[in-house]
């Protein structure tokens, strides 16, 4: 039982989204590298729309031809959990089969939540940002996470005024607190109006647009305003009940090391089990589950340095452990190395917006800890740093790679200098 939510709804139909809304910035930095755009350049919405939709029908039909060609037969519908051995499908047309196996997967993924605000039928998740019928000239968005963020980037880039709400001081929780203070920075610096500490009380239907009324009292005016306030294991219409099949408090299906859940049989990956919500992390886990229960060799999931990304404008992306969580986590002091510069293509831009890259070493190993990188291409250059932190690497052997020059990631392999040197948490640095 599976959805493929990242190609159809997910961070496949978003980042051809980012694409498209990266190129009207980039228009006019063009005009300081020679390019005479005499003309407004405009920005046609369906066609991307068209275009993206075409894309995931095309990733669609190449995944099927993959199942097929693998031997699988799929079948499209609406799945269930009759017994630990049995699941129903009821199918497109409305008919019911069920199927009895060995074994059970269930990879169901996550849905979208709705906050419990008066009018709240007047808003829209992420699912159904992905293709609106007109781009939004004014947009709310409610949320601090990655979606937020991303949505808001997103529809700035296309010319949008946009209202960023979030409850925290900062947006993306959880991330290192330096880099979130860099996004919040760049958001604000592109233009988007950011609200900290801020919810929504009420929406309400207006001739001008949808009424949004904060909890400080601020009344806004919106075409568009969309709800990125988390997401939910997708299993309250799996009828796991009738296999005994054990839930956490938000709907979670609970599993062990291997992803395997209470009833031997059934077996669960993915978001749907709240661990690490990303796509390559459910396709590891999959990977294990195969070679778990078909291969003979049982592996668990390494959930050690995955690398991840915020696909804003300009990008974030992570590998290992934050600041804050090395400070929770070390033996011993930090060694916090940062280098803040102007990219070279902002110098004849003429765009005043820094990248920023951190690495995180254990003082009394070498050992690097943790990386993070805010500015473009973020994403391609972690993937690589990823593999370093897997193996284990040191800071010395950061400095003795040598760098591409002239590049953004050579900066990882010439950051001699230590920022600052952090002792762990419950261990103060003592000067005896």
């Amino acid at each position: 039982m599976h959805r493929i939510r990242c190609v159809i709804r997910g961070c496949v139909p978003k980042k051809i989204l980012v694409y498209g809304a990266s190129y009207g910035p980039e228009l006019e930095d063009a005009r300081n590298y020679g390019w005479e755009i005499n003309e407004n350049v405009n920005f046609n919405w369906k066609k991307l729309l068209q275009k993206k939709t075409e894309e995931i029908v095309r990733l669609n039909g190449i995944y099927k031809r993959l199942l097929s060609n693998a031997g699988v037969k799929l079948f499209e519908g609406e799945g269930r959990v009759v017994s630990p051995h049995e699941v129903e499908v009821i199918q497109l047309d409305g008919t019911k089969i069920c199927y009895s196996a060995k074994h059970i997967l269930i990879a169901t993924g996550g849905r979208a939540q709705r906050p419990a605000i008066p009018g709240q039928e007047l808003a829209i998740t992420s699912d159904e940002a992905l293709s609106l019928e007109e781009l939004p000239k004014r947009a709310v968005v409610l949320g601090g996470g990655y979606i937020a963020v991303e949505f808001a980037s997103i529809w700035r880039g296309m010319g949008a005024t946009v209202d960023l709400l979030f409850r925290k001081e900062l947006p993306l929780r959880g991330f290192d607190d330096e880099m979130r203070a860099v996004v919040a920075r760049n958001l604000e610096g592109r233009g988007i109006h950011m609200h900290p500490q801020t919810s929504i009380s009420e929406l309400v239907k207006t001739d001008e647009g949808i009424k949004v009324r904060t909890s400080h009292g601020e009344e806004l005016i919106a075409d568009v305003v969309l709800f990125a306030t988390g997401r939910a294991p997708n299993s309250k219409r799996l009828n796991l009940e009738a296999a005994g099949v054990e839930l956490d408090q938000i709907g979670a299906i609970k599993v062990n090391e291997y992803s395997q859940t209470n009833v031997p049989s059934i077996w669960a990956i993915g978001d749907v089990t709240n661990r690490v919500n990303l796509t390559p992390v459910a396709l590891m886990e999959g990977s294990c589950f195969a070679k778990t229960v078909f291969g003979g060799k049982p592996e668990k999931p390494d959930y050690d340095n995955i690398p991840c990304a915020v696909f804003c404008i300009p990008p974030l992306s992570v590998v290992g452990l934050s600041e804050e969580q090395a400070k929770e986590q070390a033996n011993g002091e930090l060694q916090v190395f940062t280098s803040t510069f102007n990219p070279m293509k902002n110098t004849i831009s003429g765009r005043q917006e820094k990248s920023i890259m951190k690495l995180i070493v254990e003082a009394e190993t070498d050992k690097v800890l943790g990386a993070a990188m805010c500015g473009p291409d973020a994403p391609e250059i972690m993937q690589g740093i990823a593999i370093a932190l897997k193996c284990g690497a040191t800071k010395a052997q950061f400095d003795s790679t040598v760098g591409i020059h002239p590049s953004a990631a050579e900066e990882f392999v010439t950051m001699r200098s230590e920022t600052r040197r952090v002792p762990a948490a419950g261990k103060p640095k003592t000067n005896l």
